[in-house]
């Protein structure tokens, strides 16, 4: 799939995607992403199911980004500066020292959160929907405050400055 490009008269433009324009949008990310961040995950095409009783020209599916983990200090721990171990190397030869086994895998003294991204196109509006779900190793969905500390600052600060349009929390029952 070739790159997506568009004109769109901003002032004529009502905000509203089509969906094959956001397939092919989604086609383009799909490429940029690979080629620009290797180095993370990738996004998938998820493709959506047609009824085969009626025929349509729109292309059903969406963006997923799924089981992103991130890595946090524990609280208490923090506080206790108990999180910032770090490994003495004095008199040791470093030339030997395996790099990979002193980082990555989460320890005692932090926490894990994954995330799960969506991005859907929702035909009654005709815009893009992003949808996220935020929860501990034990799969039980986080609060919102503990989303909130995962944050970048800038997303943060965009938070405060409008909360309830930024990002808003929907109730799902988890049956454990």
């Amino acid at each position: 799939v070739g790159t997506f490009k568009t004109t769109v008269d901003t002032l004529a433009w009502d905000g509203t995607i089509s969906s094959s324009d956001f397939y092919k949008a989604a086609s383009a990310f799909l490429q940029r992403w690979k080629l620009i961040n290797s180095d993370f995950p990738s996004w998938s095409w998820v493709p959506g199911q047609k009824l085969q009783l009626i025929s349509s020209d729109k292309v059903e599916g969406y963006l997923s980004l799924e089981k992103i983990c991130l890595l946090r200090p524990l609280e208490n721990e923090q506080e206790k500066g108990e999180c910032s171990e770090e490994r003495e190397t004095a008199g040791y030869n470093n030339e030997f020292l395996d790099e990979a086994t002193l980082v990555s895998s989460p320890s005692d003294h932090q926490e894990v959160h994954y995330y799960d991204f969506h991005i859907l196109h929702c035909a009654s509006y005709g815009v893009l929907v992003l949808y996220f779900r935020a929860y501990c190793s034990d799969g039980l969905p986080l609060i919102f405050e503990e989303i909130e500390k995962d944050l970048p600052s800038q997303s943060k600060d965009a938070l405060l400055d409008s909360k309830w349009t930024f990002i808003t929390q929907e109730v799902q029952f988890f049956f454990v």
